[in-house]
């Protein structure tokens, strides 16, 4: 699963990493990190798609999402019983903190 993630981010950190660089023109000297090819990149991919250029971050942004809530999926089926242990221990120890002060102990002054 680790092979997974790191497939599914790598291109991830890659394309926003470029992007915020790119659209904020923060470019260090080289021409790919230039807010120009930015602009002639969504330019070309607008032309391509049938769309308008400033529409389509928004829709590479839900498809990040989207595959996001995928591999989530995949990992939480992958752990269920892992999961499923963590949630009754959890609800185990918040029932017997709420059921208050046994007989015997005094419960703290306020």
């Amino acid at each position: 699963m680790r092979y997974v993630f790191a497939i599914w981010a790598a291109p991830l950190v890659i394309f926003w990493g470029w992007f915020y660089l790119s659209y904020y023109d923060i470019n260090f000297g080289y021409l790919m990190l230039s807010r120009q090819v930015h602009d002639f990149v969504f330019n070309v991919y607008g032309d391509i798609l049938g769309l308008d250029p400033t529409s389509i971050p928004p829709l590479i942004m839900r498809a990040c999402i989207f595959d996001t809530l995928i591999i989530g999926a995949i990992w939480a089926f992958r752990r269920r019983r892992e999961i499923a242990r963590w949630w009754r221990e959890r609800r185990e120890q918040s029932s017997s903190i709420n059921a208050g002060p046994s007989i015997g102990q005094v419960p703290p002054a306020e």
